[in-house]
């Protein structure tokens, strides 16, 4: 499916998102046009499933950061609250998990009073019962994927 080339630009894609085509082809010994047209084939594909700025939360007064494991009154592999969730503004990721509970969310807030807010939204959302576990400090944060090299096999 993705090809050495491939892997070699998502790598660099991964790692700065604005990076020129002109750059890309550069760097890999491709043309540029040739570098588009595989930037395009993989959006297309659903490979490259879009492009992001990365601000800092405390920025935009959100130094608050959490996970909440979310316990809700859903059928067995229904994920409609998750869904709920989701559209949630303060809510920056939600997993349907296997295990002891339902939901894994990643929230982020002001401050303690806004993740009372939060956790009131949660229940008239449906959700049963939660329990926070408050970020104290971010060691690593990334989206990226190790991208595996055809030669790591050999």
């Amino acid at each position: 499916m993705l090809d050495t080339t491939d892997k070699a630009i998502l790598s660099l894609l991964q790692h700065n998102a604005r990076m020129s085509n002109a750059a890309i082809a550069r760097k890999i010994k491709l043309a540029p046009s040739a570098v588009l047209k595989r930037i395009q084939r993989m959006e297309k594909k659903r490979i490259i499933t879009g492009y992001e700025a990365r601000i800092d939360p405390g920025a935009l007064g959100l130094g608050m950061g959490s996970f909440i494991k979310v316990h809700a009154d859903e059928k067995l592999g229904e994920v409609a609250i998750g869904r709920k969730i989701a559209a949630l503004p303060e809510v920056q990721e939600v997993h349907f998990m296997a295990g002891d509970f339902y939901y894994l969310v990643k929230a982020r807030e002001r401050d303690p009073s806004a993740h009372v807010a939060l956790v009131r939204k949660l229940g008239q959302l449906g959700v049963r019962d939660c329990q926070t576990l408050l970020i104290l400090q971010t060691v690593k944060e990334s989206a990226a994927l190790a991208i595996p090299r055809e030669d790591a096999a050999e």
